[in-house]
C-alpha cells in the first residue's frame, strides 16, 4: 500500500480533532472507531472481506503500513472469521496516541506540550496542514449536500465518524440536525463500512454478546474462546505527555 494516500484511521482522526483545543472529540468512541477504521481500509485493499458478521482474511500479504499490518497479523493468527464486534470490542492500547504519533512524524499536527490543572503533563495536537482537514471535510459535506452516492472511502468515513458520534462535533446544534441525518444515512453505500459501524455502535450499546438480527449469520455459534468485550476503550482528550511512542495493542 503507498503512502502516498491517506489511511482512514488518520482521515478519522483528523476529523476529530478540535482545531481549537487540540484535542480529540468523543475520545472514548473514537478509539473503537480507529479499530473499526482499520478493518475497512484492509478491505479496501483486499486483504480482508466480510463474511456475514465476521471478518475473514483472504490475502494475507502485508500492506506495507506498520500499524495495519499489526492488525492484518492478529486477524490472521485468528485461524477463523472472527465477529467484527468481537475484534473492534477487544482491548487496544495507545492505538489513538500511535496514529496522533505517525501523524506527527508526517509533518501533519504538531504536539504542544502543557499541563492540565498546572501539574498533570499533557500534550495537545494542532494540526499544522488545516487544508488536508478541509478536504476530508469537503468530502463529506458534498456527498451530504448533493445527495450524490460518495465513493466506498468517504462513505466508510461517513459511516464511521456517525457511528463515534462525531455528528455533533462536525455539524452542531439545530442548525445541523438535517446534516447529521444525512450522515447517518450515509452508512447505505458501503457494506464494510456499515457493517463495521454497526459493530461499533453495538459496543457502545453493549450489544456485542449478541449477533445482529437479521445477519447472514445469525443463529451460528461463536467461535470457541470467542469473548464479547462491552466495555469501551478508555481515552481521556488530552494525551499524556511521553517520550516515546505508545505502540498499539490489538486483540
Amino acid at each position: 500500500m503507498g503512502r502516498s494516500r491517506r489511511t482512514l484511521p488518520e482521515e478519522l482522526l483528523l476529523l476529530a480533532l478540535d482545531p481549537a483545543t487540540g484535542t480529540t472529540a468523543q475520545p472514548q468512541s473514537l478509539d473503537l472507531g480507529l479499530a473499526g477504521a482499520q478493518l475497512v481500509e484492509l478491505a479496501l485493499a483486499g486483504r480482508i472481506a466480510p463474511d456475514g458478521d465476521r471478518i475473514a482474511v483472504v490475502v494475507p500479504r502485508p500492506t506495507g503500513d506498520p500499524t495495519l499490518d499489526c492488525a492484518l497479523e492478529l486477524l490472521r493468527r485468528r485461524g477463523a472469521p472472527v465477529r467484527a464486534v468481537h475484534w473492534i470490542g477487544g482491548p487496544r492500547l495507545g492505538l489513538r496516541q500511535t496514529y496522533l504519533s505517525h501523524l506527527e512524524r508526517c509533518g501533519m499536527v504538531a504536539a504542544v506540550p502543557g499541563q492540565m490543572c498546572g501539574v498533570l503533563p499533557t500534550t495537545r495536537y494542532q494540526a499544522t496542514d488545516t487544508a488536508i482537514s478541509r478536504e476530508i471535510r469537503a468530502r463529506l459535506d458534498s456527498a451530504i449536500r448533493t445527495g450524490v452516492p460518495p465513493d466506498p472511502r468517504t462513505a466508510a468515513l461517513a459511516a464511521l465518524a456517525h457511528a463515534v458520534g462525531l455528528g455533533k462535533h462536525l455539524y452542531p446544534g439545530n442548525e445541523g440536525r438535517s446534516s447529521r441525518s444525512r450522515l447517518r444515512d450515509l452508512i447505505r453505500h458501503d457494506p464494510m463500512g456499515g457493517l463495521v459501524a454497526h459493530a461499533v455502535m453495538d459496543v457502545q450499546n453493549g450489544a456485542a454478546a449478541q449477533p445482529r438480527r437479521g445477519s447472514a449469520s445469525a443463529g451460528r455459534q461463536a467461535a470457541p474462546g470467542a469473548r464479547a468485550a462491552t466495555e469501551p476503550a478508555r481515552g481521556v482528550p488530552m494525551q499524556p505527555h511521553r517520550g516515546s511512542m505508545a505502540r498499539a495493542v490489538a486483540h
